[in-house]
């Protein structure tokens, strides 16, 4: 029976019925929309999904689930639902009804959420969002017992992505000569190893095998968020200075290799602190050296970027970026060939230039012209076939025969 309750300070009437030990609820603007809802569900079979969990369940649920991954993640998923349940039509309606049963949600809907998204943010935003309800439905599949069939996989968004700046090599070394201590044994560490930020923030002095030349990065970047660790030879020129920094560190006792040594009144809270972001550090010291900005991860591009062009072997390189997806290095290194591209235009240029400037175009020019005319003489042939042929049979009745000229 629908009743009236309070819902985010407004009246609405709760449709609700119980059936073969579970029950499913709404809400609704009128009485007459509780009560329709609630003859439709009654009838419906229920054995086709054993969810009884409303939008806003399944949300709260799946973000409960996902605080095992990093915070950034955790955060992404969390805005992408924040956005699904705020997204309004063109008649300022929502569009998601956090009361409203899971087994309610469809395709069409979803695109519209999305096209919201797309026309306010970004294609790439739209993207985002669909990559997370696509996830989260199929958690909800396997914890929850969501139909299989997944209403998140809608199209994709046209999007538009801007190339990350990687900067030439003298730019970095620029920077690097105007660091100093901890800074540019730092920038060493982010160039040899290819590592990534929060690899080199989380380095401990015990992640280090100096005897035998290894260090062990930890990353997060995994589907699941489980932290795999890796063991890297280090080259003579990091030993070194990682040796230097250790017997020269301002912290001694602390167990990280990279701390806080910043009292600036924004630092002051992490003095003494491993790092979690440096957010304005590469862009004070790109502006001391006079170079284009760029970050941390450009760095382990440029890492990429200059293993490529000492001809080592993409699966190589994959093995130092320590990427589980070969796709993956195959994106790091898909732009780096195009001085490749340049240099076989050249040698063509050349080659071509060597049969007389443009030797080779006047031979196939001459193949085209031969077969053209080859062309026109055999049109020409059947066209007087069938000029006779129509002459025949229409000269009784005294007409013309309409013209069949050959084409050239």
């Amino acid at each position: 029976m629908a009743y009236k309750v309070e819902k985010n300070g407004r009246i609405q009437w709760r449709g609700r019925i119980r059936k073969d030990g579970k029950m499913k609820q709404r809400h609704f603007d009128s009485k007459k929309e509780a009560l329709d809802w609630e003859a439709e569900t009654r009838n419906k079979d229920w054995s086709t999904t054993d969810t009884v969990f409303s939008m806003g369940e399944w949300a709260q649920q799946y973000l409960d689930f996902a605080t095992k991954n990093s915070k950034k993640t955790y955060g992404e998923k969390k805005k992408t639902f924040k956005e699904f349940f705020a997204a309004k039509d063109r008649n300022g309606k929502r569009i998601i009804d956090p009361t409203a049963d899971v087994t309610s949600l469809t395709r069409m809907k979803v695109l519209h959420v999305l096209q919201v998204q797309f026309r306010e943010r970004s294609g790439f935003a739209a993207n985002k969002d669909r990559k997370n309800l696509i996830a989260g439905w199929n958690w909800g599949v396997r914890y929850l017992g969501f139909p299989q069939t997944n209403p998140c996989k809608v199209d994709k968004f046209p999007e538009e992505r801007n190339e990350r700046y990687v900067p030439p090599e003298e730019d970095f070394w620029r920077v690097y000569q105007v660091t100093s201590g901890q800074d540019r044994v730092m920038l060493t560490a982010f160039l040899h190893l290819g590592a990534r930020r929060g690899e080199i923030f989380r380095l401990r002095w015990t992640d280090i095998d100096f005897p035998n030349g290894f260090i062990r990065l930890a990353t997060c970047k995994r589907q699941d968020g489980t932290r795999e660790h890796d063991w890297l030879p280090m080259t003579s020129e990091l030993k070194d200075q990682l040796n230097w920094w250790k017997t020269n560190r301002t912290f001694s006792e602390s167990p990280y290799v990279f701390v806080c040594e910043d009292d600036f009144n924004f630092c002051k809270e992490y003095y003494g602190h491993p790092f979690k972001e440096r957010r304005h550090f590469m862009k004070r010291i790109c502006e001391k050296a006079k170079v284009h900005p760029f970050g941390f991860h450009a760095i382990r591009h440029l890492s990429a970027s200059l293993l490529y062009h000492m001809g080592k072997p993409p699966s190589a390189i994959q093995k130092i970026l320590r990427h589980k997806n070969a796709a993956t290095t195959e994106r790091y290194l898909q732009t780096l060939g195009i001085e490749d591209v340049r240099a076989h235009m050249e040698e063509f240029c050349h080659l071509n230039k060597g049969n007389g400037g443009n030797g080779n175009i006047n031979r196939n020019q001459a193949e085209i012209i031969e077969m053209k005319d080859h062309l026109k003489k055999r049109s020409q042939v059947v066209s007087k076939k069938v000029l006779g042929k129509k002459s025949s049979k229409e000269g009784s009745n005294g007409s013309e025969p309409d013209l069949i000229l050959p084409k050239s």
